[in-house]
């Protein structure tokens, strides 16, 4: 039997007992320590299970498969560092500190080692163009950017931002807005050329969110 075969089920308790959320974090942290270590193809679910110190069974009970393990921890990667509540109404606060909170939140991510090392390994022959990439892309990036599309659609309703309210000019604004978030310094960073130093990493990030609200702002208030 293969390291990754699912096991056979051993008989429970019956239909509908709750998942223990603690054994599912234990497992999650785990799998995002040994796929930034090992890679996709480096680890297995036997080893995912005994560094979180669980049966393989408790693994797949959870998750199933290795691809959806990787798809879940890029998820849970993704809303520990660019939590939901970013994206929010929230019409008090002035749209440009929002967008700087967004663009903060989201560098942070990216740039974090765990992001760079899942992008080296996405882009590799061995996983570029596969089930897995398209697995990767809908945890996370997707997820991302269909709540900022959101809240671009909540504030051009207010009338503070010029975007035009059909789905693919709205989806456009939010690539772009990410596009010049993560810029040249993300790009130096994946390749390993050198990293920003905190003034010249805010300044880049302020300098983004300004260029599209020069872009997308109806009027002063904006920015």
């Amino acid at each position: 039997m293969s390291p990754d075969s699912p096991p056979t089920p051993a008989r429970g308790p019956g239909p509908g007992r709750p998942k223990d959320l603690g054994k599912r974090a234990a497992i999650l942290d785990a799998a995002k320590r040994m796929f930034v270590m090992h890679g996709f193809d480096g680890v297995s679910m036997d080893e995912i299970a005994a560094e979180a110190a669980v049966s393989k069974l408790t693994v797949y009970s959870h998750f199933g498969d290795k691809e959806s393990l990787f798809a879940a921890a890029v998820e849970s990667h993704c809303k520990n560092l660019l939590p939901s509540s970013l994206f929010e109404p929230s019409p008090d606060t002035p749209l440009r500190e929002r967008l700087l909170d967004i663009a903060r939140a989201f560098y942070a991510m990216v740039s974090s080692p765990e992001s760079v090392a899942g992008h080296r390994m996405l882009c590799t022959p061995q996983l570029a163009g596969t089930a897995l990439s398209r697995m990767f892309w809908e945890a996370g990036p997707q997820r991302v950017h269909e709540e900022f599309t959101a809240l671009l659609a909540r504030r051009a309703a207010t009338g503070v931002l010029a975007i035009d309210p059909d789905p693919a000019a709205l989806h456009r604004a939010a690539t772009q807005f990410f596009a010049l978030v993560k810029g040249e310094p993300h790009a130096m960073l994946v390749f390993g050329c050198c990293q920003c130093d905190e003034v010249e990493l805010d300044a880049h990030l302020t300098a983004a969110v300004d260029l599209f609200l020069r872009a997308y702002g109806r009027d002063a208030g904006a920015r």
